[in-house]
């Protein structure tokens, strides 16, 4: 269960990334009723089975190599009830987006993309040339599960239709997301031994944490051989610690009144770095930050060396067994703002998509909307009940583990039994879906996450389209833009640059585009922010 959510949240918090900076083509005036005409007479409106007689569609998706998707009782389970059978063209991880891109250019498609993001540029390009079909008139006659969710998180309709005023593509939607990457942790023993009873909520306290976890020996080993402040690179506790500045994001965000701002010239940044520098000085931060690899890392934190750091459970990184004894980091207040933390979207687009070969559209929206019932759900994040699980109360959802069959390893075992392992698929994840699964453990992380992060968090920048001109053009610019940040971070940090030199390097931004990639997502924001 725990490497399941490890990989989802590495999963969502990477397309997050790739969704802010993709592009999108030229509009298109196609009607949305030209989709949905497709084999109706054979189609049940209603209920089980979709289909009057049986049907075969073609389907591409990424394979992960544990299970052929044709022997997954998933695709069986779904075929004895909707009467939809599929073959499969599938493509391992690795190449999948280069098979893809090869079936585009082929014309050669299949009835269905299932899995394996679309880019934003697909979605309307295929789009605007007919290859892929609009689908909110579809949606709208047969898809009532997924038709809710959206009336009900406008936000997500938004984040799904691109500016010619079609869906090309279904989301991956997680109603219960909260992390937008591993959180920091406190190391427990060490609070204790220092006889700290609260966890910091200001960056003087903080500092003062990290100040005795060097000096006074809270490992007691006699040594002082104690990282205070432990990272790889800085992109593991980046955000995390921009908070204390009133940042959302390490690149783009949009404040709480809308305005869309370029990280690294702010002078929230600044206060960061600052404050980076003072602890780089001090030895509070780890000196093999620049240089250390994440299994580095991990093996100072299981010899207990390490007090603060980034894992997406702490025990990942301190190692033993999962403890609530370790603090979740909470955002610190500094003397510049209030603490703010990212949130997740909780979406991630592109995971389904019907091509203009499929002759029965309505059909394959029927099929696909289960999967956004707390049903459907269930069957496809778990497989069919009665195998690794069974309801407990079926009228609320709670459920239980049952043993794995024959022992050996749960998730590896779910891995054979449906698509969503390792992959984005389109479905709909809730607290009710995973009702009964939760340990302590679960709702001690759900607790601190509600306490310490939510309060303050908010989306960082939504899902958006950028025309192909503007996409190219930021492209472009953060190609150099990037290199150049993350070269003068590490400087600032370890002093081989000063802080007073901060004009002359704001000015080199602007010079690389910094202004006008603000432009760009300022002008892409507001579309999505009075999109209806």
């Amino acid at each position: 269960m725990q490497k399941w959510k490890k990989t989802c949240a590495l999963l969502l918090s990477m397309s997050l990334i790739f969704t802010m900076l993709a592009g999108c083509g030229s509009s298109s005036d196609k009607p949305a009723a030209e989709a949905g005409q497709g084999n109706v007479e054979n189609l049940n409106k209603e209920g089980y089975p979709i289909v009057k007689e049986s049907i075969t569609l073609t389907m591409m998706g990424q394979d992960v190599g544990i299970q052929n998707w044709k022997d997954m009782d998933f695709f069986k389970k779904m075929e004895e009830k909707t009467g939809v059978k599929f073959e499969f063209q599938n493509a391992p991880l690795d190449s999948f987006d280069t098979k893809r891109n090869l079936v585009f250019a082929s014309g050669e498609y299949p009835d269905v993309f299932f899995s394996g993001q679309l880019k934003t540029a697909d979605e309307v390009n295929y789009g605007a040339q007919g290859a892929l079909i609009p689908l909110e008139g579809l949606l709208e006659q047969y898809a009532p599960n997924l038709t809710k969710i959206l009336n009900d998180h406008p936000d997500i309709r938004k984040s799904i239709t691109t500016p010619d005023g079609h869906i090309y593509s279904l989301p991956n939607i997680d109603l219960d997301a909260g992390w937008y990457r591993g959180p920091l942790w406190y190391n427990g023993k060490f609070l204790k031994k220092l006889g700290i009873e609260k966890v910091p909520s200001t960056i003087d306290e903080l500092y003062t944490y990290l100040k005795r976890v060097k000096e006074e020996d809270p490992n007691g080993n006699g040594k002082q051989d104690e990282v205070p402040l432990a990272s790889v690179k800085l992109n593991d506790i980046r955000m995390w610690l921009l908070g204390s500045w009133g940042i959302y994001n390490e690149v783009i965000y949009a404040d709480k009144a809308n305005k869309v701002h370029y990280t690294p010239m702010e002078e929230g940044y600044k206060g960061y770095l600052t404050f980076l520098n003072k602890l780089w000085n001090e030895d509070l931060l780890d000196k093999e930050t620049f240089s250390q690899t994440d299994e580095q890392k991990k093996a100072k934190g299981k010899n207990n060396q390490i007090g603060l750091f980034s894992d997406y459970h702490a025990y990942f990184t301190l190692g033993g067994e999962p403890s609530m004894t370790d603090p979740m980091y909470a955002p610190v207040k500094s003397e510049m703002s209030e603490p703010v933390a990212a949130k997740h979207p909780g979406l991630i687009t592109g995971a389904f998509a019907i091509t203009n070969k499929n002759k029965n559209p309505e059909a394959t929206i029927r099929w696909i909307d289960y999967l956004y019932s707390v049903e459907g759900s269930e069957l496809l994040s778990f497989g069919p009940e009665g195998i690794l699980w069974e309801y407990v109360n079926k009228d609320d959802h709670t459920k239980k583990w049952l043993p794995v069959p024959g022992g050996g390893d749960r998730e590896e075992y779910r891995a054979k039994l449906t698509p969503d392992y390792g992959t984005i698929v389109p479905k709909l994840a809730s607290e009710e879906v995973g009702r009964g699964f939760q340990g302590d453990f679960e709702k001690w992380l759900k607790k601190e996450t509600d306490e310490k992060i939510i309060p303050i968090a908010k989306v960082p920048f939504p899902s958006v389209y950028l025309s192909e001109a503007d996409q190219q053009q930021v492209s472009s610019m953060r190609s150099d833009l990037d290199k150049y940040v993350e070269q003068m971070e590490a400087k600032f940090v370890t002093g081989q640059e000063s802080l007073a030199n901060w004009d002359k390097y704001v000015e080199t931004l602007k010079k690389m585009g910094a202004d006008k990639i603000v432009e760009i997502y300022q002008k892409a924001y507001d579309q999505w922010n009075t999109a209806k």
